[in-house]
């Protein structure tokens, strides 16, 4: 990985690890809920992304390097909290989807910031349970 890349890593997590947990109180803010794969606990990330029938899509701005990316690894069991309502569901990393395709068809304000900031895009879908 290289030098610029590695302090946009930093720069990105610093500010979110400020952000995430103020923007996860949010009602309305979409919210993935993995499970930690060393603590065992849950785990609550702000994500953008969008339904599109039984599954939701969203984008990883650093792919592999993202600790939910790695928590799904790890235990693809999830929840998705989505307009206030939580559900449950399968997360599926799709490494040979196009991602920046993807982000076109995502809500804007997000995908701007994901395309900003993000060095190694990865899509995830999660097929939701009923």
């Amino acid at each position: 990985m290289s030098r610029r890349t590695d302090l946009r890593f930093r720069a990105t997590t610093a500010v979110q690890r400020r952000l995430n947990p103020l923007l996860r109180r949010l009602p309305l803010q979409t919210v993935l809920e993995t499970t930690g794969r060393v603590s065992g606990q849950p785990r609550r990330t702000p994500v953008g992304g969008r339904r599109v029938g039984g599954s939701f899509w969203l984008v990883s701005e650093f792919g592999e390097r993202s600790q939910y990316v790695r928590n799904i690894m790890a235990d693809p069991r999830v929840r998705v909290r989505i307009r206030g309502r939580w559900h449950g569901g399968t997360a599926h990393l799709m490494p040979q989807d196009d991602p920046v395709a993807r982000l076109r068809e995502l809500p804007r304000v997000n995908s701007l910031g994901v395309r900003a900031l993000g060095t190694n895009l990865l899509t995830v879908r999660v097929d939701l349970d009923g």
